[in-house]
């Protein structure tokens, strides 16, 4: 048997230990955390829909009208009118033919690859990829073949030397720990070109970018025959949980006859479906937020160069400062929230090596003030690291 206690201690050691905090509040540019009241900048409730009370009032009566849980499985007796109309607004909204819910995007990447894919054939992935799309490659047995990160001309050597087989391109379309954006233009004529399908997860661009809200796909001025399968989450910029992909009949009919994560689990509760059914009309109705959350990041970037702050290359609400070691950014987040403010450093196997970072995120939710007090905190840490010793 494993030596559990000495592999624990380990990653202790190496700075690679994980904690969980303990909230006592609702999602909001203000929380209390672990007994203090912080200001986050840690969330992914991007459009500061997560506690909105037109949100809140509708899983409300969602409850009142659906009970709590679902009762079982979609294709037994678990998929109600209200999960029914979620997916065909879902798919209206991202202009797809249909579109299936699924309950979290990981169980939604594991589905729509293990249903697609086999042992004869090939997976192509970005280096830089969520875990649940490099786990889809182990789960669906296909060969993964990763390219160097954003690089289409490595994708496109790759992909022309593969063998025989299904061939399927899978990207994050925002970077979920880098922020950037993958180039998806590129990605669908390689895609074209090569046969195969292009798959974009695009959990962090969802409700954020294109018109309305629509999405990379929409940002980068692509379609449905450019992007064939799109999977997005529900529990960042829509505030409430869960997952959906979209695409043509036949997808979404292969999916629900051969995705085992979604015939294999109990749907998600319907009052949760009626709260995101207000969320998306939210996310469509109010463009403000979007376009507040883009002056807040343009603001801060704007202060960050003013400080002599290095952030990594991103035009969306995550905008990570690089420090390099884990022990490092450990030392850094925490001396973040001695000054009130919370902001998590993200350290191996999350990101490479050598590259550990304070993944600084932003949203509709927080105010000018906010980020300038999060700006006076940063020049505190960073650009007068022993201030407060002289003090």
């Amino acid at each position: 048997m494993k030596d559990l206690r000495h592999e624990l201690e380990q990653r202790k050691a190496q700075r690679l230990y994980r904690a969980r905090r303990v909230s006592a509040s609702p999602q909001g540019a203000e929380m209390q955390v672990d007994g203090e009241r912080l200001l986050s900048f840690c969330s992914n409730d991007y459009l500061g829909l997560a506690n909105h009370p037109e949100v809140i009032s509708a899983l409300q009566s969602g409850a009142q009208t659906w009970g709590v849980g679902s009762g079982a499985a979609h294709l037994v007796s678990g998929h109600s009118a209200a999960h029914h109309a979620l997916e065909e607004e879902l798919a209206d909204f991202v202009g797809r033919p249909r579109a299936l819910l699924f309950s979290t995007g990981y169980m939604a990447n594991l589905g729509v690859i293990g249903a697609l894919l086999g042992h004869a054939d090939r997976l192509f992935e970005d280096r830089f990829n969520h875990a649940s799309l490099l786990d889809a490659a182990r789960y669906s047995g296909a060969r993964l073949v990763r390219y160097a990160h954003a690089d289409v001309t490595d994708l496109r050597a790759r992909v022309q030397s593969s063998g025989s087989g299904e061939r399927l391109i899978a990207t994050d379309g925002v970077f979920s720990m880098d922020g950037d954006i993958a180039p998806l233009p590129e990605l669908a004529a390689c895609a074209r070109d090569n046969h195969a399908w292009l798959m974009v997860d695009d959990a962090h661009g969802i409700g954020v970018l294109g018109k309305h809200g629509r999405g990379t796909v929409d940002h980068c001025g692509l379609n449905a025959s450019d992007v064939p399968i799109l999977m997005a989450t529900l529990g960042k910029a829509f505030g409430t949980f869960g997952a959906f992909v979209a695409g043509d009949d036949d997808l979404i009919e292969t999916l629900i006859q051969q995705a085992r994560t979604y015939i294999y689990t109990t749907a998600t509760p319907p009052a949760l479906a009626e709260a995101t059914r207000a969320s998306l009309r939210l996310v469509q109705q109010e463009s403000w937020r979007r376009e507040k959350l883009h002056a807040l990041i343009t603001r801060f970037q704007r202060g960050a160069a003013e400080l002599g702050l290095t952030l990594m290359a991103s035009e969306t609400p995550i905008q990570p400062l690089l420090v390099g070691e884990s022990a490092q950014a450990l030392q850094f987040s925490a001396r973040m929230q001695q000054r009130g403010i919370l902001v998590p450093a993200m350290r191996p196997p999350t990101v490479p090596e050598g590259t550990a970072r304070l993944r600084i995120t932003l949203s509709a939710a927080h105010e000018e003030a906010h980020i300038d007090r999060l700006l006076t905190a940063l020049e505190e840490v960073f650009c007068h690291p022993f201030s407060e010793l002289l003090g």
